[in-house]
Parts: C-alpha cells; sequence; structure tokens
C-alpha cells in the first residue's frame, strides 16, 4: 500500500490503512483542508457560495473516490458541479467554463489501476502552487474539522463539458480545420480504456478524421501498463501498420499526454510531440512575420516568441525553437513550475518531453486534444508523412539511469561537488544540477527524487550510445565523491 503526499496533491493506492494508502478518512481529511485553504486564498463576502468542479478518469475506483469528494465539498458549505467523466483538461478548462472558485481532478494519471489520485486546481483551472499545496497538506494533518449544518450544506449540480472543451479547441486560430478535413487521415487510437475514448473520438469526427478504436471503452480496466511508452504501445503499433493508418495516437488515462507512432509503425518517439508542435507554431509565426512586415515580437503578441520546457526535456525543443530566431528558457521540473515560467516570459509554447503540451492560447495545462489538432496541422503544412517529419526534426537520445544513495544530506554533497567538477560547463542549478556540455550538444541532469532515496540521472546526445555513456561517466564521477 502506497500514500504519497505532495504539494500538487495526494495519490495512492486504493485500500488498506489511513495515512498508508488512499483510503476514504485519508480523501476526506485532504477535501476538507482544499476548502478551508480555498477560503483563504479566494476571501469572499459573507453569505457567498463557494463553486468547485469535480472530474475524474476512468479508474475503478473513481466512482468511490468521486463520492467521498462530492460529499465532503457539500458537507463544508462549497457547492459541486460534477463533470463527471472527464479528462484533465477538460476539468481545468470546465473551472473557467463554469466561473468556479477551484476544481480537483480524480486521476492518477499513468500510474496501474489500483491507483488513483486528487489533483487540485485554482480558480484559473491551474495547479495549485507549491506554497498552497504545502499549505493544504499541513492543515489537512490537524483533523480540526467543523463541518456545516444542514442549512448551509452545498448543492451538486452535473454537466458535460466534453462539447465546450472540442469547440474551444476547433476554434483555436492555429488549428487548420478545413485542411484537416481536406486531408481525410485514418488513424489508429489507443485510448487505454479510460476518457480518452470519450472525447479522443469526437474530436476525430468533428475534424473529419477516420478513427480506428482500440481499447476506448472507458472500463477503467487497463488492457496494458498506461504509461505511454514505446515498450507499451506495440498492438498499437501493429494496428496502425494493420490499418494503413497515417499515424496512431497514444494518450494516458487522463488525456494530459500524447504520444504518436508513425506510419511504419515507429515510435515517433515521445520527446518529439512538443518538438513538433513548436517547431510547427515557430514555422507559422515566421511566416506571418516575413508575410506583414513585422518582428516576431509583434507578430507573436500578446505572447512573445518564446518556448519552455523543465530541464529534463529534449535540447530539441530549444533547437527548433532557435532556429526560427525564438529564445527558449528551462523551468523545474513539474507541470506547475512550467506553466509558472510559461507565464514569467509570455511564452508562445511550452511543456514537457513526456508528451505534455501546454499552449497558452487555450489554457495553461497540458492537454492531448490541442496536441492532435495541432500535430494534424502540422501535417498539412509540411505535406510530409509522420516518419519524414519525424526524420526532420534534431535528432538526440535520452538514456534514464538512477543511483541509490542512502543518505539525503549524502545527496545534496554529491550535486553540490558536481557542480565544482563540471564549473567549466554551463550549469543550472534550479532543479537539482544540469550539466550543459554546449560544444558537443549533450547534457545530464542529475535530481533527487521526492519519493525515493535515489538520484535520478538523465543524460542526452545524438545517439543513445553516447547518451548512456555520458551518463556513466557522470554516474562514476558521483560514486567518487561518496568514496
Amino acid at each position: 500500500m502506497t500514500l504519497i503526499k505532495s504539494i500538487s496533491g495526494i495519490r495512492g493506492t486504493i485500500g488498506g490503512q489511513p495515512g498508508e494508502a488512499l483510503t476514504p478518512i485519508d480523501i476526506v481529511k485532504f477535501t476538507y483542508a482544499y476548502c478551508e485553504k480555498l477560503r483563504e486564498r479566494l476571501p469572499r463576502p459573507d453569505g457567498y457560495r463557494y463553486k468547485v468542479v469535480v472530474g475524474r478518469d476512468a479508474r475503478i475506483s473513481g466512482e468511490m473516490v468521486e463520492q467521498l469528494v462530492c460529499g465532503t465539498l457539500i458537507s463544508c458549505g462549497v457547492d459541486v458541479v460534477k463533470a463527471g467523466l472527464a479528462s484533465t483538461p477538460t476539468t481545468e478548462m470546465a473551472v473557467v467554463f463554469a466561473h468556479a472558485d477551484g476544481g480537483i481532478i480524480l486521476t492518477a494519471s499513468h500510474n496501474p489501476r489500483q491507483w488513483n489520485a486528487l489533483k487540485l486546481l485554482n480558480e484559473r483551472g491551474e495547479f495549485l502552487t507549491a506554497e498552497e499545496g504545502k499549505a493544504i497538506l499541513d492543515c489537512a494533518e490537524k483533523e480540526d474539522f467543523n463541518f456545516s449544518g444542514v442549512d448551509a450544506m452545498g448543492k451538486i449540480t452535473e454537466h458535460d463539458f466534453t462539447d465546450e472543451h472540442l469547440d474551444a479547441v476547433l476554434a483555436m486560430e492555429a488549428v487548420d480545420v478545413e485542411a484537416i478535413r481536406a486531408g481525410h487521415f485514418k488513424v489508429v487510437l489507443d485510448a487505454i480504456n479510460s476518457v480518452g475514448g470519450i472525447i479522443m473520438p469526437r474530436l476525430l469526427e468533428r475534424l473529419g478524421v477516420e478513427c480506428v478504436k482500440l481499447n476506448c471503452e472507458p472500463t477503467g480496466d487497463f488492457a496494458h501498463n498506461p504509461e505511454p511508452l514505446p515498450k507499451n504501445l506495440v498492438d498499437l503499433s501493429n494496428a496502425v501498420v494493420a490499418n494503413n493508418a497515417d499515424f496512431g495516437i497514444s494518450v494516458d488515462p487522463d488525456v494530459d499526454r500524447l504520444a504518436f507512432i508513425c506510419e511504419n509503425g515507429q515510435p515517433f518517439v515521445e520527446e518529439n510531440t512538443l518538438v513538433s508542435i513548436a517547431d510547427y507554431l515557430f514555422t507559422r509565426l515566421e511566416k506571418k512575420a516575413k508575410a506583414e512586415g513585422l518582428t516576431l515580437e509583434e507578430a507573436a503578441a500578446p505572447y512573445m516568441p518564446v518556448s519552455s520546457s523543465n530541464l529534463s526535456s529534449s535540447r530539441a525543443v530549444r533547437d527548433v525553437t532557435e532556429a526560427h530566431g525564438g529564445k527558449y528558457y528551462a523551468a523545474a521540473v513539474g507541470e506547475v513550475n512550467v506553466t509558472t515560467k510559461m507565464r514569467e516570459v509570455k511564452a508562445l509554447i511550452g511543456g514537457e518531453g513526456n508528451g505534455g503540451v501546454i499552449y497558452p492560447a487555450i489554457h495553461s495545462g497540458r492537454d492531448a486534444m490541442v496536441g492532435v489538432a495541432l500535430f494534424l496541422s502540422y501535417l498539412c503544412e509540411k505535406k510530409m508523412t509522420v516518419s519524414q517529419i519525424k526524420a526532420s526534426l534534431p535528432q538526440y537520445a535520452i538514456a534514464k539511469n538512477r543511483m541509490e544513495v542512502s543518505d539525503p544530506a549524502l545527496i545534496d554533497r554529491i550535486l553540490a561537488e558536481l557542480k565544482k567538477v563540471y564549473a567549466k560547463e554551463n550549469i543550472i542549478d534550479i532543479d537539482g544540477v544540469k550539466i550543459n556540455f554546449e560544444e558537443k550538444r549533450q547534457w545530464v541532469h542529475l535530481r533527487k527524487s521526492n519519493t525515493e532515496p535515489i538520484i535520478r540521472i538523465y543524460s542526452e546526445a545524438q545517439t543513445m550510445e553516447e547518451a548512456e555513456a555520458l551518463g556513466d561517466e557522470v554516474i562514476k564521477v558521483a560514486r567518487s565523491i561518496i568514496g
């Protein structure tokens, strides 16, 4: 049994002892704390009825968790708009659509079927800051409950926000709906038996794309490991080739991550999801600037010709951005850190290398529907196959390693000493230590895990052999530090 408490929410396995797994008691405590801090964060006049949107993925435990969360919210005098089976980006946007004060998403993202989680949103449909999340964790530990009387209880209404979400996606200026419809695309969709099987086919239908469905029944009984990695997508790869499809689409259970399969059945590579979207948007921006005699800054308004991704994402995002005259900014790992950096620099596009595309022109959250619509527009623009597009992008490979270190203080010492050893290189230390070997166009990122006594070590180079050798070299140096 597992229960992980973090600034972004709580997640864990269902069943077991309170405090050791995600039990009804833990769910009630955490939801109550969210209500308490919601009132502090957004002070309102006496008599004001706070409103919170609740949406969930199709996990087997989803209905049970939803009932507990909604029951706790109305017991705290908060009105609930129940979005039902809804993707994470749909729930995020629903907060704005419903003019709500916050939102709670019930999903454990790519974790296996026995997991579930509560992810917390503010009034903009964005994840809470680290400080706000910590305040909720502290409040939940106090167990100082004071629920509303019967006359002050909240009320529950239900609303399906799927079409409003899709309307917003199709209305984006960067989505060429007519070209996509004229392209007569055929895709295979693996929705891993969750809410992607509800919303993604509806998007594709509205775009005139033929969709072959794979694992699209939202039963919550996942057909395979739900993380959209190549080793988990063998059936999708085979189905793309067997159906002579233009490409394959894979999403995680809450539909905020996106991975593609090329027409030949080969992985497009998850890192390339954001890279390709960035290349498309900056290509459009550059063309607009030239056609209208504008600077890139003028053409990008109200945003800037800027991209951002986290430190563990591929350098390729930076490469395509700079190739089009834009500027790139790195952010600490974690979606809220990326969105914070994007807001700070007014980024046109951003996201994470795990297939998370964040396009602030629609909303500040990872969104697979946005990614698919923009990628289809990119295909129309390039008039190339997906494998050809993959070959045209900057070529990198990322190796992922870990180093077990039992003493947390020792981890800090290793990271500090590595900064000294590689002091001549370009070092970023906003989240662990990232060593950029600029001349070789390589990097290594070391950061300590929040849940395990390990250092995660990611390294990138032009080939996997080089990436692995670079990671091994830095690990060897790290081990020499502790003797």
